[in-house]
């Protein structure tokens, strides 16, 4: 069983069911609301547990009732909590989703900020695992050292850089796998730059999520390998992500280019069972899920 460690965010998403996502300065009428758990923290670190990894979670929260409940349905997943109680409310999001499952986010961070100076526990559990799982909405100055951390001690870092931003070179030189959408992707490769080239030319591994066309492979020096999606009538996309990078990171065995496109192939059909269902942890497929979604595809 592989042992991950997911440092990162947990919010509750607040989402709300809309016919069209609002322009600038519009009001349109929900058409359900649902409060369910949530930040690309919590849902890869959910995501990695249901797919059978020994899960470990380093976040903060809040001491409050959205932070206690965060918690009980964290633990509920079979996922080992190392969790700060701060003074400043647990981490929110507002999600609008409309009839075609597409989605509009905005996040109040939070507790997330307080995630700083990882403690001697934190750092321990980093060491001893197999691979730490990273994403971009915590300070980036933790993220860069557990990083550092996960270097000293032999354990295989992946990073989500999400939500697009400015990532430091000492940061993505300590990265083994790095997983971005287009966009993301395009931001850290520079205008004019083919994503791939650049991003592998950083001697890691690289993995772009193309959404409904799945998903590109590379490693440095090598072509780079295209991982089908899976057409699936999607309802709502959020999450949807997160759950490919604890799908991923669970599955990961190997690393050369013919075991990341295995465990590219097993993150696609767990995100793809995760479209089809709503709110971001509720539709995080088991591993006896994704088994049955492929073996009868």
């Amino acid at each position: 069983m592989t042992a991950v460690v997911v440092l990162g965010s947990a919010n509750l998403d607040l989402v709300y069911d809309v016919e069209r996502i609002p322009a600038p300065g519009e009001t349109v009428l929900s058409l359900g609301f649902g409060a369910f758990p949530g930040g690309k923290g919590n849902n890869q670190a959910v995501a990695a547990a249901r797919a059978g990894a020994d899960t470990r979670f380093i976040t903060a929260l809040g001491r409050d009732g959205s932070g206690d409940r965060l918690a009980r349905e964290a633990r509920d997943a079979g996922i080992t909590l190392l969790d700060r109680r701060v003074d400043a409310p647990t981490g929110t999001a507002a999600i609008f989703v409309d009839r075609r499952g597409e989605n509009s986010i905005v996040v109040d961070s939070g507790a997330n900020a307080a995630l700083t100076d990882l403690t001697g526990p934190e750092r321990e559990a980093i060491g001893a695992a197999d691979v730490l799982v990273l994403q971009l909405e915590t300070p980036i100055g933790t993220v860069a050292e557990a990083v550092a951390v996960a270097k000293a001690a032999g354990t295989r870092v992946v990073l989500n850089a999400a939500p697009s931003g400015e990532v430091p070179h000492h940061v993505l030189d300590g990265v083994d796998v790095l997983v971005v959408n287009e966009h993301e992707a395009a931001d850290l490769a520079g205008p004019g730059a083919d994503p791939m080239a650049a991003l592998t030319g950083r001697g890691c591994a690289v993995i772009i999520t193309l959404g409904a066309e799945g998903a590109l492979v590379g490693l440095p020096g090598e072509t780079p390998v295209s991982v089908p999606s899976h057409k699936v009538d999607a309802v709502d996309t959020t999450g949807a992500g997160d759950t490919f990078v604890g799908a991923l990171a669970a599955a990961l065995d190997g690393t050369g280019l013919e075991a990341l496109v295995a465990a590219t192939g097993f993150a696609t059909a767990a995100a793809a069972i995760a479209v089809q269902r709503k709110g971001a942890v509720p539709s995080i497929p088991t591993l006896e899920e994704v088994r049955a979604f492929r073996d009868a595809r």
